[in-house]
């Protein structure tokens, strides 16, 4: 996770600072997290959280990328293992889904979705980070297809599947953060993401 907590000189890394806002917003959840609280948390000053992102939204952002950098690198490491297509795809569903209600990123990507209909920039952060999900998840299928896994599908269709597959999983996720899908437990979305994968990407 984060490195060292502090500079040479004593400064606060700002990776430290993303690190602590995620346990901040897994605990307190997300209004809870302001910048006199996570500064307090830090031992540092607003200003110098502040010097960093600039606003709350800025750095609820820089979160949401940190947390989703971390997971592009987990699912280029699950692209490339020796796996059955089947079990990678089974992995994919884990990694996508909220670990339970108070999962930060998904706490963070709730908020996204609320504030990006008035924000640009916003917007297209949304958009680049859903990019490698679909990206992913469609050479995950492609290949699939091609090694005879799942049933054959032209690239329209892989295209197709991917986006319904994961439009799936954002709404499940929403009710296991929301606390709808069988109160704390998260299982139950991930049986259901399994059995939706099953019909959407049937095997050969």
């Amino acid at each position: 996770m984060a490195g060292a907590a502090r500079r040479r000189d004593g400064h606060i890394t700002r990776e430290r600072m993303l690190e602590e806002a995620m346990t901040a917003i897994a605990e307190d959840g997300l209004a809870g997290l302001t910048m006199a609280a996570l500064a307090e948390r830090l031992g540092t000053s607003g200003g110098h959280i502040l010097y960093y992102f600039g606003s709350k939204d800025l750095l609820l952002l820089a979160a949401l990328r940190w947390s989703e950098a971390a997971l592009a690198e987990e699912r280029g490491a699950l692209l490339s293992r020796r796996l059955t297509a089947e079990r990678k795809l089974d992995l994919f569903l884990r990694l996508y889904l909220p670990r339970g209600p108070r999962d930060p990123r998904w706490m963070l990507w709730i908020e996204l979705w609320a504030r990006t209909p008035a924000n640009d920039s916003l917007r297209e952060a949304q958009r680049d980070l859903d990019r490698g999900w679909q990206d992913d998840l469609e050479a995950l299928l492609a290949k699939g297809v091609a090694q005879a896994r799942f049933a054959p599908m032209d690239a329209a269709e892989v295209t197709a599947r991917a986006s319904e597959l994961l439009a799936m999983l954002d709404g499940l996720s929403t009710r296991v953060v929301l606390g709808q899908e069988s109160g704390r437990d998260a299982r139950p979305a991930l049986e259901t993401a399994r059995a939706a994968a099953g019909l959407l990407v049937p095997r050969a």
